[in-house]
């Protein structure tokens, strides 16, 4: 895969920084996109990385003249895009539905919905454009989409969103060598597991609270990583990998 681009949103930590750096080991030239310009250019250091390879462009997906120039200078620095994991996401608060506020129903969704549909569009316009045509898009969904959390309307109406854009892209980019597809993550070793209280105890349906098994975020880079390798005429439409042990399948 030595010479592809890549775009990775919400590369500066978590599932994004390991995606990114999984990446990069594996030849790919990444365009690493995110708000925390500190924070990408950490993820762009990681020793295993070629610096040429790594390209830094704060982004905040939800601004589209952002989101339309990090498009315009990955095509200035390397001529077309292969990939973009579509990352970049918020939990959006704890709450109930019948408390939730406006603005945070918003906020949330400005960036797992409306930003993941404008790096979306802002990859499929070069994709369809470039030569040889194509490419591929994988989302970053989240177990949620499935079985939520409770008190995570936001979220989980996000991700529930997000498979409707995975499938709407896969059929729109048809034409155009353009596939898509979702990876739903569960439980890996990140900064939101602790916000979460996965470590100390996550609250369930029934509204205990239960510490829950998680796995190594390389892991989870390691899948995007095969997503991305496949090639043209192959594509997984929707994966699902979760800690071993943890409480999804009887959620609810």
């Amino acid at each position: 895969m030595s010479g592809r681009i890549a775009v990775v949103t919400g590369a500066g930590s978590g599932i994004g920084r390991a995606v990114a750096r999984t990446m990069l080991k594996a030849g790919y030239r990444v365009a690493l996109a995110g708000r925390r310009e500190a924070a990408l250019t950490e993820t762009a250091a990681w020793r295993g990385a070629i610096p040429s390879n790594a390209l830094v462009v704060p982004t905040d997906v939800t601004v589209e003249a952002e989101v339309d120039a990090l498009f315009d200078r990955v095509v200035q620095e390397w001529g077309r895009v292969d990939v973009l994991f579509n990352n970049a996401g918020a939990f959006g608060p704890a709450v109930s539905a019948a408390d939730i506020s406006l603005d945070d129903w918003e906020r949330t969704l400005a960036v797992n919905v409306t930003g993941a549909m404008l790096c979306a569009r802002g990859a499929m316009r070069v994709m369809r454009a470039q030569d040889p045509q194509g490419g591929r898009i994988i989302n970053n969904g989240s177990i949620s989409a499935q079985a939520p959390r409770p008190l995570s309307v936001a979220y989980a109406v996000s991700k529930h969103a997000l498979t409707g854009l995975t499938r709407s892209i896969d059929l729109d980019g048809r034409p155009f060598r353009i596939s898509c597809g979702q990876i739903d993550i569960g439980n890996t070793r990140t900064e939101i597991m602790d916000e979460l209280g996965v470590g100390s105890g996550a609250l369930q349906a029934d509204g205990s609270r239960r510490v829950e098994p998680t796995f190594d975020v390389e892991a989870a880079a390691r899948t995007v990583l095969f997503m991305a390798d496949l090639p043209a005429e192959a594509n997984i439409g929707a994966l699902t990998v979760t800690a071993s042990g943890m409480p999804f399948g009887g959620r609810g």
